[in-house]
């Protein structure tokens, strides 16, 4: 349920925090945490995802928690939400993305100084991360922030010629290091992300604390797929999953010009669930080698009815090279799926071959086939991997990361 609040005489003004708690009294503290992000619902990607989780989280388990992210609607206001207070900055379009829209630029220590917060939780180095930091610094507040982004991300957003990106990239994580450099704590959701900022030239700790999964949502199903299959008008055959934005780093044409291979041992479809800029890119090149018929595009599936999704399928694939850690991917092995996924950045650290899945050399279609084809066509050892799946993502609980953020909020607090 959202409580809009009343409108402040200047909507393009920047809003006034005091009134959320005119509306409804947020929680008694024991902490009282800003957490700002240049991403967050009703935008849909990872970050924007694990944010609201971080939020309504924190917000369930006692917490006061403000979020200050961009305005949908390009108008500011301040409104009570799942038992957070979201102050929506005034924003515009995004002219490189057409669903989201970009906080403009400005200061926030009016917000900071009104709402005196034990702590400032950045979610990134952009427009509102870094000016929450600098308020932030200025009030001598302190602050955590958590890295969820790549340059790759970027670049298909901002139209870097491939010649240019290198450099580009340079630029970019000096500016992040430079950001970045001025918080009490850094965090990022996997080992191996930790180790990239070491490897950009970032010179502070950091640690790796997992984006987590509900596991009282995502779980093995116990009804048959074809139950699943018929809610999203899925054909009854083997499927093969992929979730997330359809764009270019994701990689997708790899795994559309793997479905051959597989086609040519068993029967098989892939259904790809999100929205993207390549769609249409995908959809011709389906089209052009001959599977059209076999890639179903679902579109825009709601946070509600994702459980579902994974239960209509028998294998999750993850072809990306540019991901952090992926929730989807957690979530796809919480629900007892196997997963074949490329072997880039962070997910050699949820797929482990032979034991829940199996990895592949990016690009490598023919390789990727072959274990797709390998895990549809063995009843048996798609079960044990889907076991191991979910036995792994018992560790990613998402309870014990609101408790770990709630314990190095406790700690810079002091």
């Amino acid at each position: 349920m959202v409580l809009p609040l009343p409108a402040e005489p200047n909507a393009a003004s920047a809003p006034h925090p005091a009134r959320a708690a005119e509306v409804s009294p947020l929680p008694t503290r024991p902490l009282r945490v800003l957490i700002a992000t240049d991403t967050y619902p009703p935008d849909v990607n990872g970050t924007s995802y694990f944010t609201h989780r971080l939020a309504t989280g924190l917000a369930a388990r006692g917490n006061e928690v403000h979020v200050a992210c961009a305005s949908e609607s390009g108008r500011a206001d301040t409104r009570l939400v799942d038992g957070t207070a979201e102050h929506r900055l005034r924003s515009a379009p995004l002219p490189v993305h057409p669903t989201m829209r970009v906080s403009l630029p400005q200061r926030l220590d009016r917000l900071i100084t009104e709402l005196a917060p034990d702590v400032v939780h950045a979610q990134g180095h952009f427009v509102v991360g870094r000016a929450a930091i600098s308020a932030a610094r200025r009030a001598g507040v302190p602050i955590v922030a958590t890295n969820h982004f790549m340059p790759d991300n970027l670049f298909q957003f901002a139209h870097i010629p491939g010649g240019l990106r290198d450099r580009v990239g340079r630029i970019a994580w000096r500016d992040f290091n430079r950001v970045f450099s001025r918080v009490d704590h850094v965090t990022t959701p996997t080992r191996i992300a930790a180790e990239l900022l070491a490897g950009q030239g970032f010179t502070g700790s950091v640690e790796p604390v997992s984006c987590g999964i509900d596991l009282d949502r995502f779980h093995p199903f116990a009804e048959p797929k074809s139950w699943a299959r018929r809610l999203f008008g899925l054909p009854e055959r083997p499927t093969i999953l992929f979730v997330g934005r359809l764009d270019e780093e994701k990689r997708l044409d790899d795994l559309i010009r793997a479905l051959p291979f597989v086609l040519n041992v068993t029967d098989a479809q892939i259904a790809l669930v999100g929205r993207g800029v390549r769609r249409d890119h995908l959809e011709h090149l389906a089209a052009r080698i001959g599977v059209g018929e076999r890639v179903h595009f679902l579109g825009f599936v709601p946070d509600q009815s994702m459980p579902r999704v994974f239960a209509a399928a028998d294998v999750f694939a993850m072809p990306s090279i540019a991901e952090l850690q992926s929730i989807a991917t957690l979530e796809a092995m919480a629900t007892a799926l196997p997963v074949v996924a490329a072997d880039a950045m962070a997910l050699p650290h949820l797929a482990v071959p032979g034991e829940n899945g199996f990895l592949f050399q990016p690009g490598d279609v023919r390789e990727l086939g072959g274990h797709l084809t390998r895990i549809l066509t063995d009843d048996p050892l798609r079960a044990a991997l889907g076991r191991t799946s979910r036995k792994i993502a018992l560790t990613h609980d998402h309870q014990s990361s609101l408790a770990r953020f709630e314990e190095i909020y406790a700690s810079v607090a002091r």
